[in-house]
């Protein structure tokens, strides 16, 4: 099984774009930016600097009002003093262009990098809490309330787990030329099978839902770029949303934090960044490890990843497949280290 090759994506009308902006200046280079599995971006240069030109492409994430509800978020967290990347206005004071069928923004090119967080010092680990903390809480002040009713958040079934596994299992074993990726991920999930058949008593119940609120939605060292030491931009606000608000922050530890080889976490820079977090968004321990507790489910139910590989024929994911599926049985094993670490 093999993915067909797609012709590179048509180059954005620059001109007609940037002549819509007061001092975006004349074009001269367009230079794709390769990161990002939702939309396209670019690096623009013209007479006047270097901007970021962002195609809205992914159908969930195109439509005008959820693009309108991005901007006005980041917008209005950078008018709070924190470094949410927001769009630039147009001479009539929009903050979106629609051409040839597909919206486009301009922002301010922001230098900077992206940083690990087995990179960060504990200092760094605080302020990472910290800061996500302050971002949650300002998006309660510049985002219009959350539904009052209790939202719903099923667990995940693990009886519909086992189908999946059974389906990817079948994908997997019938791929050819069979290579190490293959190997890997048929033992991880006959690894996972017997993991969940061991602890299906543990499955979250449904109603156990925590407070829900605006977040990122997609918190992660790529969607964070730090100039030296301290983080410069918070980029990619596609999944902006109102969800369980500790989960993000559990989500994203499980990211910053994890070991690439053997995807444990890195507990002690965990504890230093959860209690700068809870601090900051004042959110409660108990609260938060509820969250630990359903992500943790998540994790052992979740194969996006194989499911980009085999069934979409996306293989943009198999880097991250490796850590992301050691972490699961991991976190099972340390299941009270991790939320002491959390928690403590």
């Amino acid at each position: 099984m093999t993915g067909t090759a797609k012709a590179p994506p048509a180059r954005p009308p620059l001109t007609a774009l940037l002549r819509r902006y007061e001092d975006a200046g004349t074009p001269l280079t367009c230079e794709p930016v390769p990161r990002g599995l939702l939309n396209r971006g670019y690096e623009v240069t013209t007479t006047r600097g270097r901007f970021f030109l962002k195609q809205y492409v992914a159908p969930d994430t195109a439509d005008p009002a959820v693009i309108a509800r991005q901007h006005h978020a980041t917008r209005g967290l950078a008018g709070l003093g924190l470094p949410a990347a927001a769009p630039l206005p147009d001479r009539r004071g929009r903050t979106v262009a629609r051409l040839g069928g597909h919206g486009y923004a301009l922002f301010p090119w922001i230098e900077g990098r992206h940083r690990e967080g087995t990179e960060l010092s504990a200092a760094q680990s605080r302020r990472l809490g910290t800061l996500l903390g302050m971002v949650h809480a300002g998006l309660a002040r510049v985002q219009p309330p959350p539904p009052a009713d209790r939202r719903h958040h099923p667990s995940a079934d693990p009886a519909r787990t086992h189908e999946q596994i059974d389906e990817l299992l079948d994908l997997v074993r019938g791929h050819r030329p069979r290579d190490t990726f293959d190997e890997l991920a048929e033992h991880r999930l006959l690894e996972r099978r017997a993991l969940l058949r061991r602890h299906a008593h543990r499955r979250p119940p449904d109603a156990d839902g925590p407070v829900s609120g605006w977040v990122h939605g997609d918190f992660h060292p790529l969607n964070l770029l730090y100039r030296g030491e301290e983080p410069a931009a918070i980029v990619d606000w596609d999944r902006l949303g109102v969800q369980p608000r500790a989960e993000e922050a559990v989500r994203a530890a499980a990211i910053f934090f994890v070991h690439p080889v053997d995807g444990r976490l890195d507990l002690p820079k965990v504890r230093s960044y959860a209690r700068a977090y809870r601090s900051a968004a004042g959110v409660s321990a108990p609260e938060v490890g509820a969250a630990v507790h359903r992500v943790w489910w998540e994790r052992l139910n979740d194969f996006w990843m194989l499911h980009w590989r085999y069934q979409r024929r996306d293989r943009r994911s198999d880097p991250l497949f490796p850590a992301a599926s050691a972490l699961a049985v991991w976190w099972t094993a340390e299941y009270a280290a991790v939320m002491d670490s959390f928690t403590d």
